[in-house]
C-alpha cells in the first residue's frame, strides 16, 4: 500500500506543505466529486476501512497497515461501519473532519524533523509556525464539505451578459448565495458547470478545491491567493473589493 511504502520523505517546508496539499485534493475528490464511489465502496459488511489520501492526488479506501508500529500515522479506523446508520451528509461530515485530523497528523509527523533553531529560506518565521501558516490558509476538509462555499457561491456562466449571482454574508463573516442552495449530490456537476469561470487577475480555470473570493462590486471571481485573501481573513470581510474596484474613484462607473 502506497501510505505505508514511503521512498523518500518531504523534508523542507515545501515539500510537506505539497505532500499536505495533494493528499487533501485526494480527500476532498472522495468526498465530493466521487462520493458516489467513495460511498459505494464503504461497505459496512466489509472489514475496518480506513480513507486514504496519497500524495499523487489520489484516494483509496482499504484496510490499515499492517505494521506496528505503522510508517506513517494512521486515519480513522473502520469509517465504513456507521455509514447506513447517520444520514449521508451527516456522515461525510464525521469522515470529513476525522480526515483533517489525519492530515494534519501527518504533516505534522514529517514537521517534527524540522529544526526549530533554523530559519526557512531566509523566511521570518520559524519552519513548523510557517508550516502550520500554509495549511491553516486552506480551507479544511470539514469546511469544503459541509458548506462548500467555494463551489456553491460561484455565478452561473451560461451566457455572460446575464447578471450573475450576487453574494450576501452572515453576521459571521461567512459569503452566502444570495439563492441558497442545500447541500446534495448535484454539486458533483459543479466543476463542469462552473468550468470556464476564470479568475479576474490571472485567467486560470475555476477549480472546485481552491480557494476563491467573489468582488461585491463587478462580481468577478478571484484565486484567493491572486488577491492575497486568506479563507481566514475573508470571514472577516463584510464586503469585499477586488483591487481593481478598490482603485476606482468614488463615483465612477
Amino acid at each position: 500500500m502506497e501510505m505505508a511504502a514511503i521512498s523518500s520523505s518531504p523534508r523542507t517546508v515545501e515539500e510537506i506543505f505539497k505532500d499536505y496539499s495533494a493528499r487533501r485534493s485526494g480527500i476532498v475528490r472522495a468526498l465530493t466529486y466521487d462520493v458516489d464511489e467513495f460511498y459505494a465502496t464503504c461497505d459496512p459488511e466489509k472489514e475496518n476501512l480506513c480513507l486514504y489520501g496519497h500524495p499523487n492526488e489520489t484516494w483509496e479506501v482499504t484496510l490499515p497497515a499492517e505494521e506496528v508500529p505503522p510508517e506513517l500515522p494512521e486515519p480513522a479506523l473502520g469509517i465504513n461501519f456507521a455509514r447506513d446508520g447517520m444520514h449521508r451528509r451527516d456522515w461525510l461530515s464525521l469522515v470529513a473532519v476525522h480526515t483533517d485530523s489525519w492530515l494534519l497528523a501527518v504533516a505534522f509527523y514529517f514537521g517534527a524533523r524540522l529544526n526549530r533553531n533554523e530559519r526557512s529560506d531566509g523566511e521570518s518565521d520559524l519552519p513548523r509556525k510557517r508550516l502550520f501558516s500554509l495549511i491553516n490558509d486552506l480551507p479544511t476538509v470539514f469546511e469544503v464539505v459541509t458548506e462548500r462555499k467555494h463551489v456553491k457561491d460561484k455565478p452561473n456562466v451560461d451566457n455572460g451578459n446575464k447578471s450573475r449571482s450576487s453574494t450576501k454574508r452572515t453576521n459571521d463573516g461567512q459569503a452566502k448565495s444570495t439563492t441558497p442552495r442545500v447541500y446534495d449530490e448535484s454539486y458533483a456537476e459543479d466543476e463542469d458547470e462552473h468550468g470556464e469561470t476564470l479568475c479576474g487577475s490571472c485567467g486560470g480555470n475555476y477549480s472546485g478545491d481552491e480557494f476563491w473570493i467573489g468582488c461585491d462590486i463587478c462580481e468577478r471571481w478571484y484565486h484567493g491567493k491572486c488577491v492575497k485573501i486568506t479563507p481566514a481573513k475573508a470571514e472577516s470581510i463584510k464586503q469585499y473589493k477586488c483591487p481593481s474596484c478598490s482603485t476606482k474613484k468614488a463615483g465612477r462607473p
